[in-house]
């Protein structure tokens, strides 16, 4: 079942941040983020229920090979992402988000 996608303007900004982060780090690591968070969205739109819920409605993807959790909710036809958030930052931020 096709899903529609839908991203956050702050998760764009939360993939933006850490691009760049990881760009600075070493050249082409950045790409290599972008990657895996789209591996994982695309994964998370072929079976968006897979994850369990983590607060309220709110579901929680882990991105593959970066500390990274991409917490989305998602309704009949569609895939909403809300925040991309390293996994060691303090949980109330991404649950002040999702409030």
């Amino acid at each position: 079942m096709a899903v529609e996608l839908i991203i956050a303007p702050e998760a764009a900004r939360d993939i933006d941040e850490a691009y760049g982060w990881y760009e600075c780090q070493r050249a082409g690591l950045g790409e290599e983020f972008l990657n895996c968070v789209d591996a994982c969205v695309q994964a998370l739109c072929r079976t968006p229920q897979m994850h369990a819920k983590v607060h309220d409605d709110y579901r929680r993807a882990l991105v593959r090979r970066f500390p990274y959790a991409i917490f989305y909710e998602c309704a009949d036809d569609a895939v909403t992402v809300y925040c991309v958030f390293h996994t060691a930052r303090d949980p109330a931020k991404w649950r002040q988000r999702l409030a």
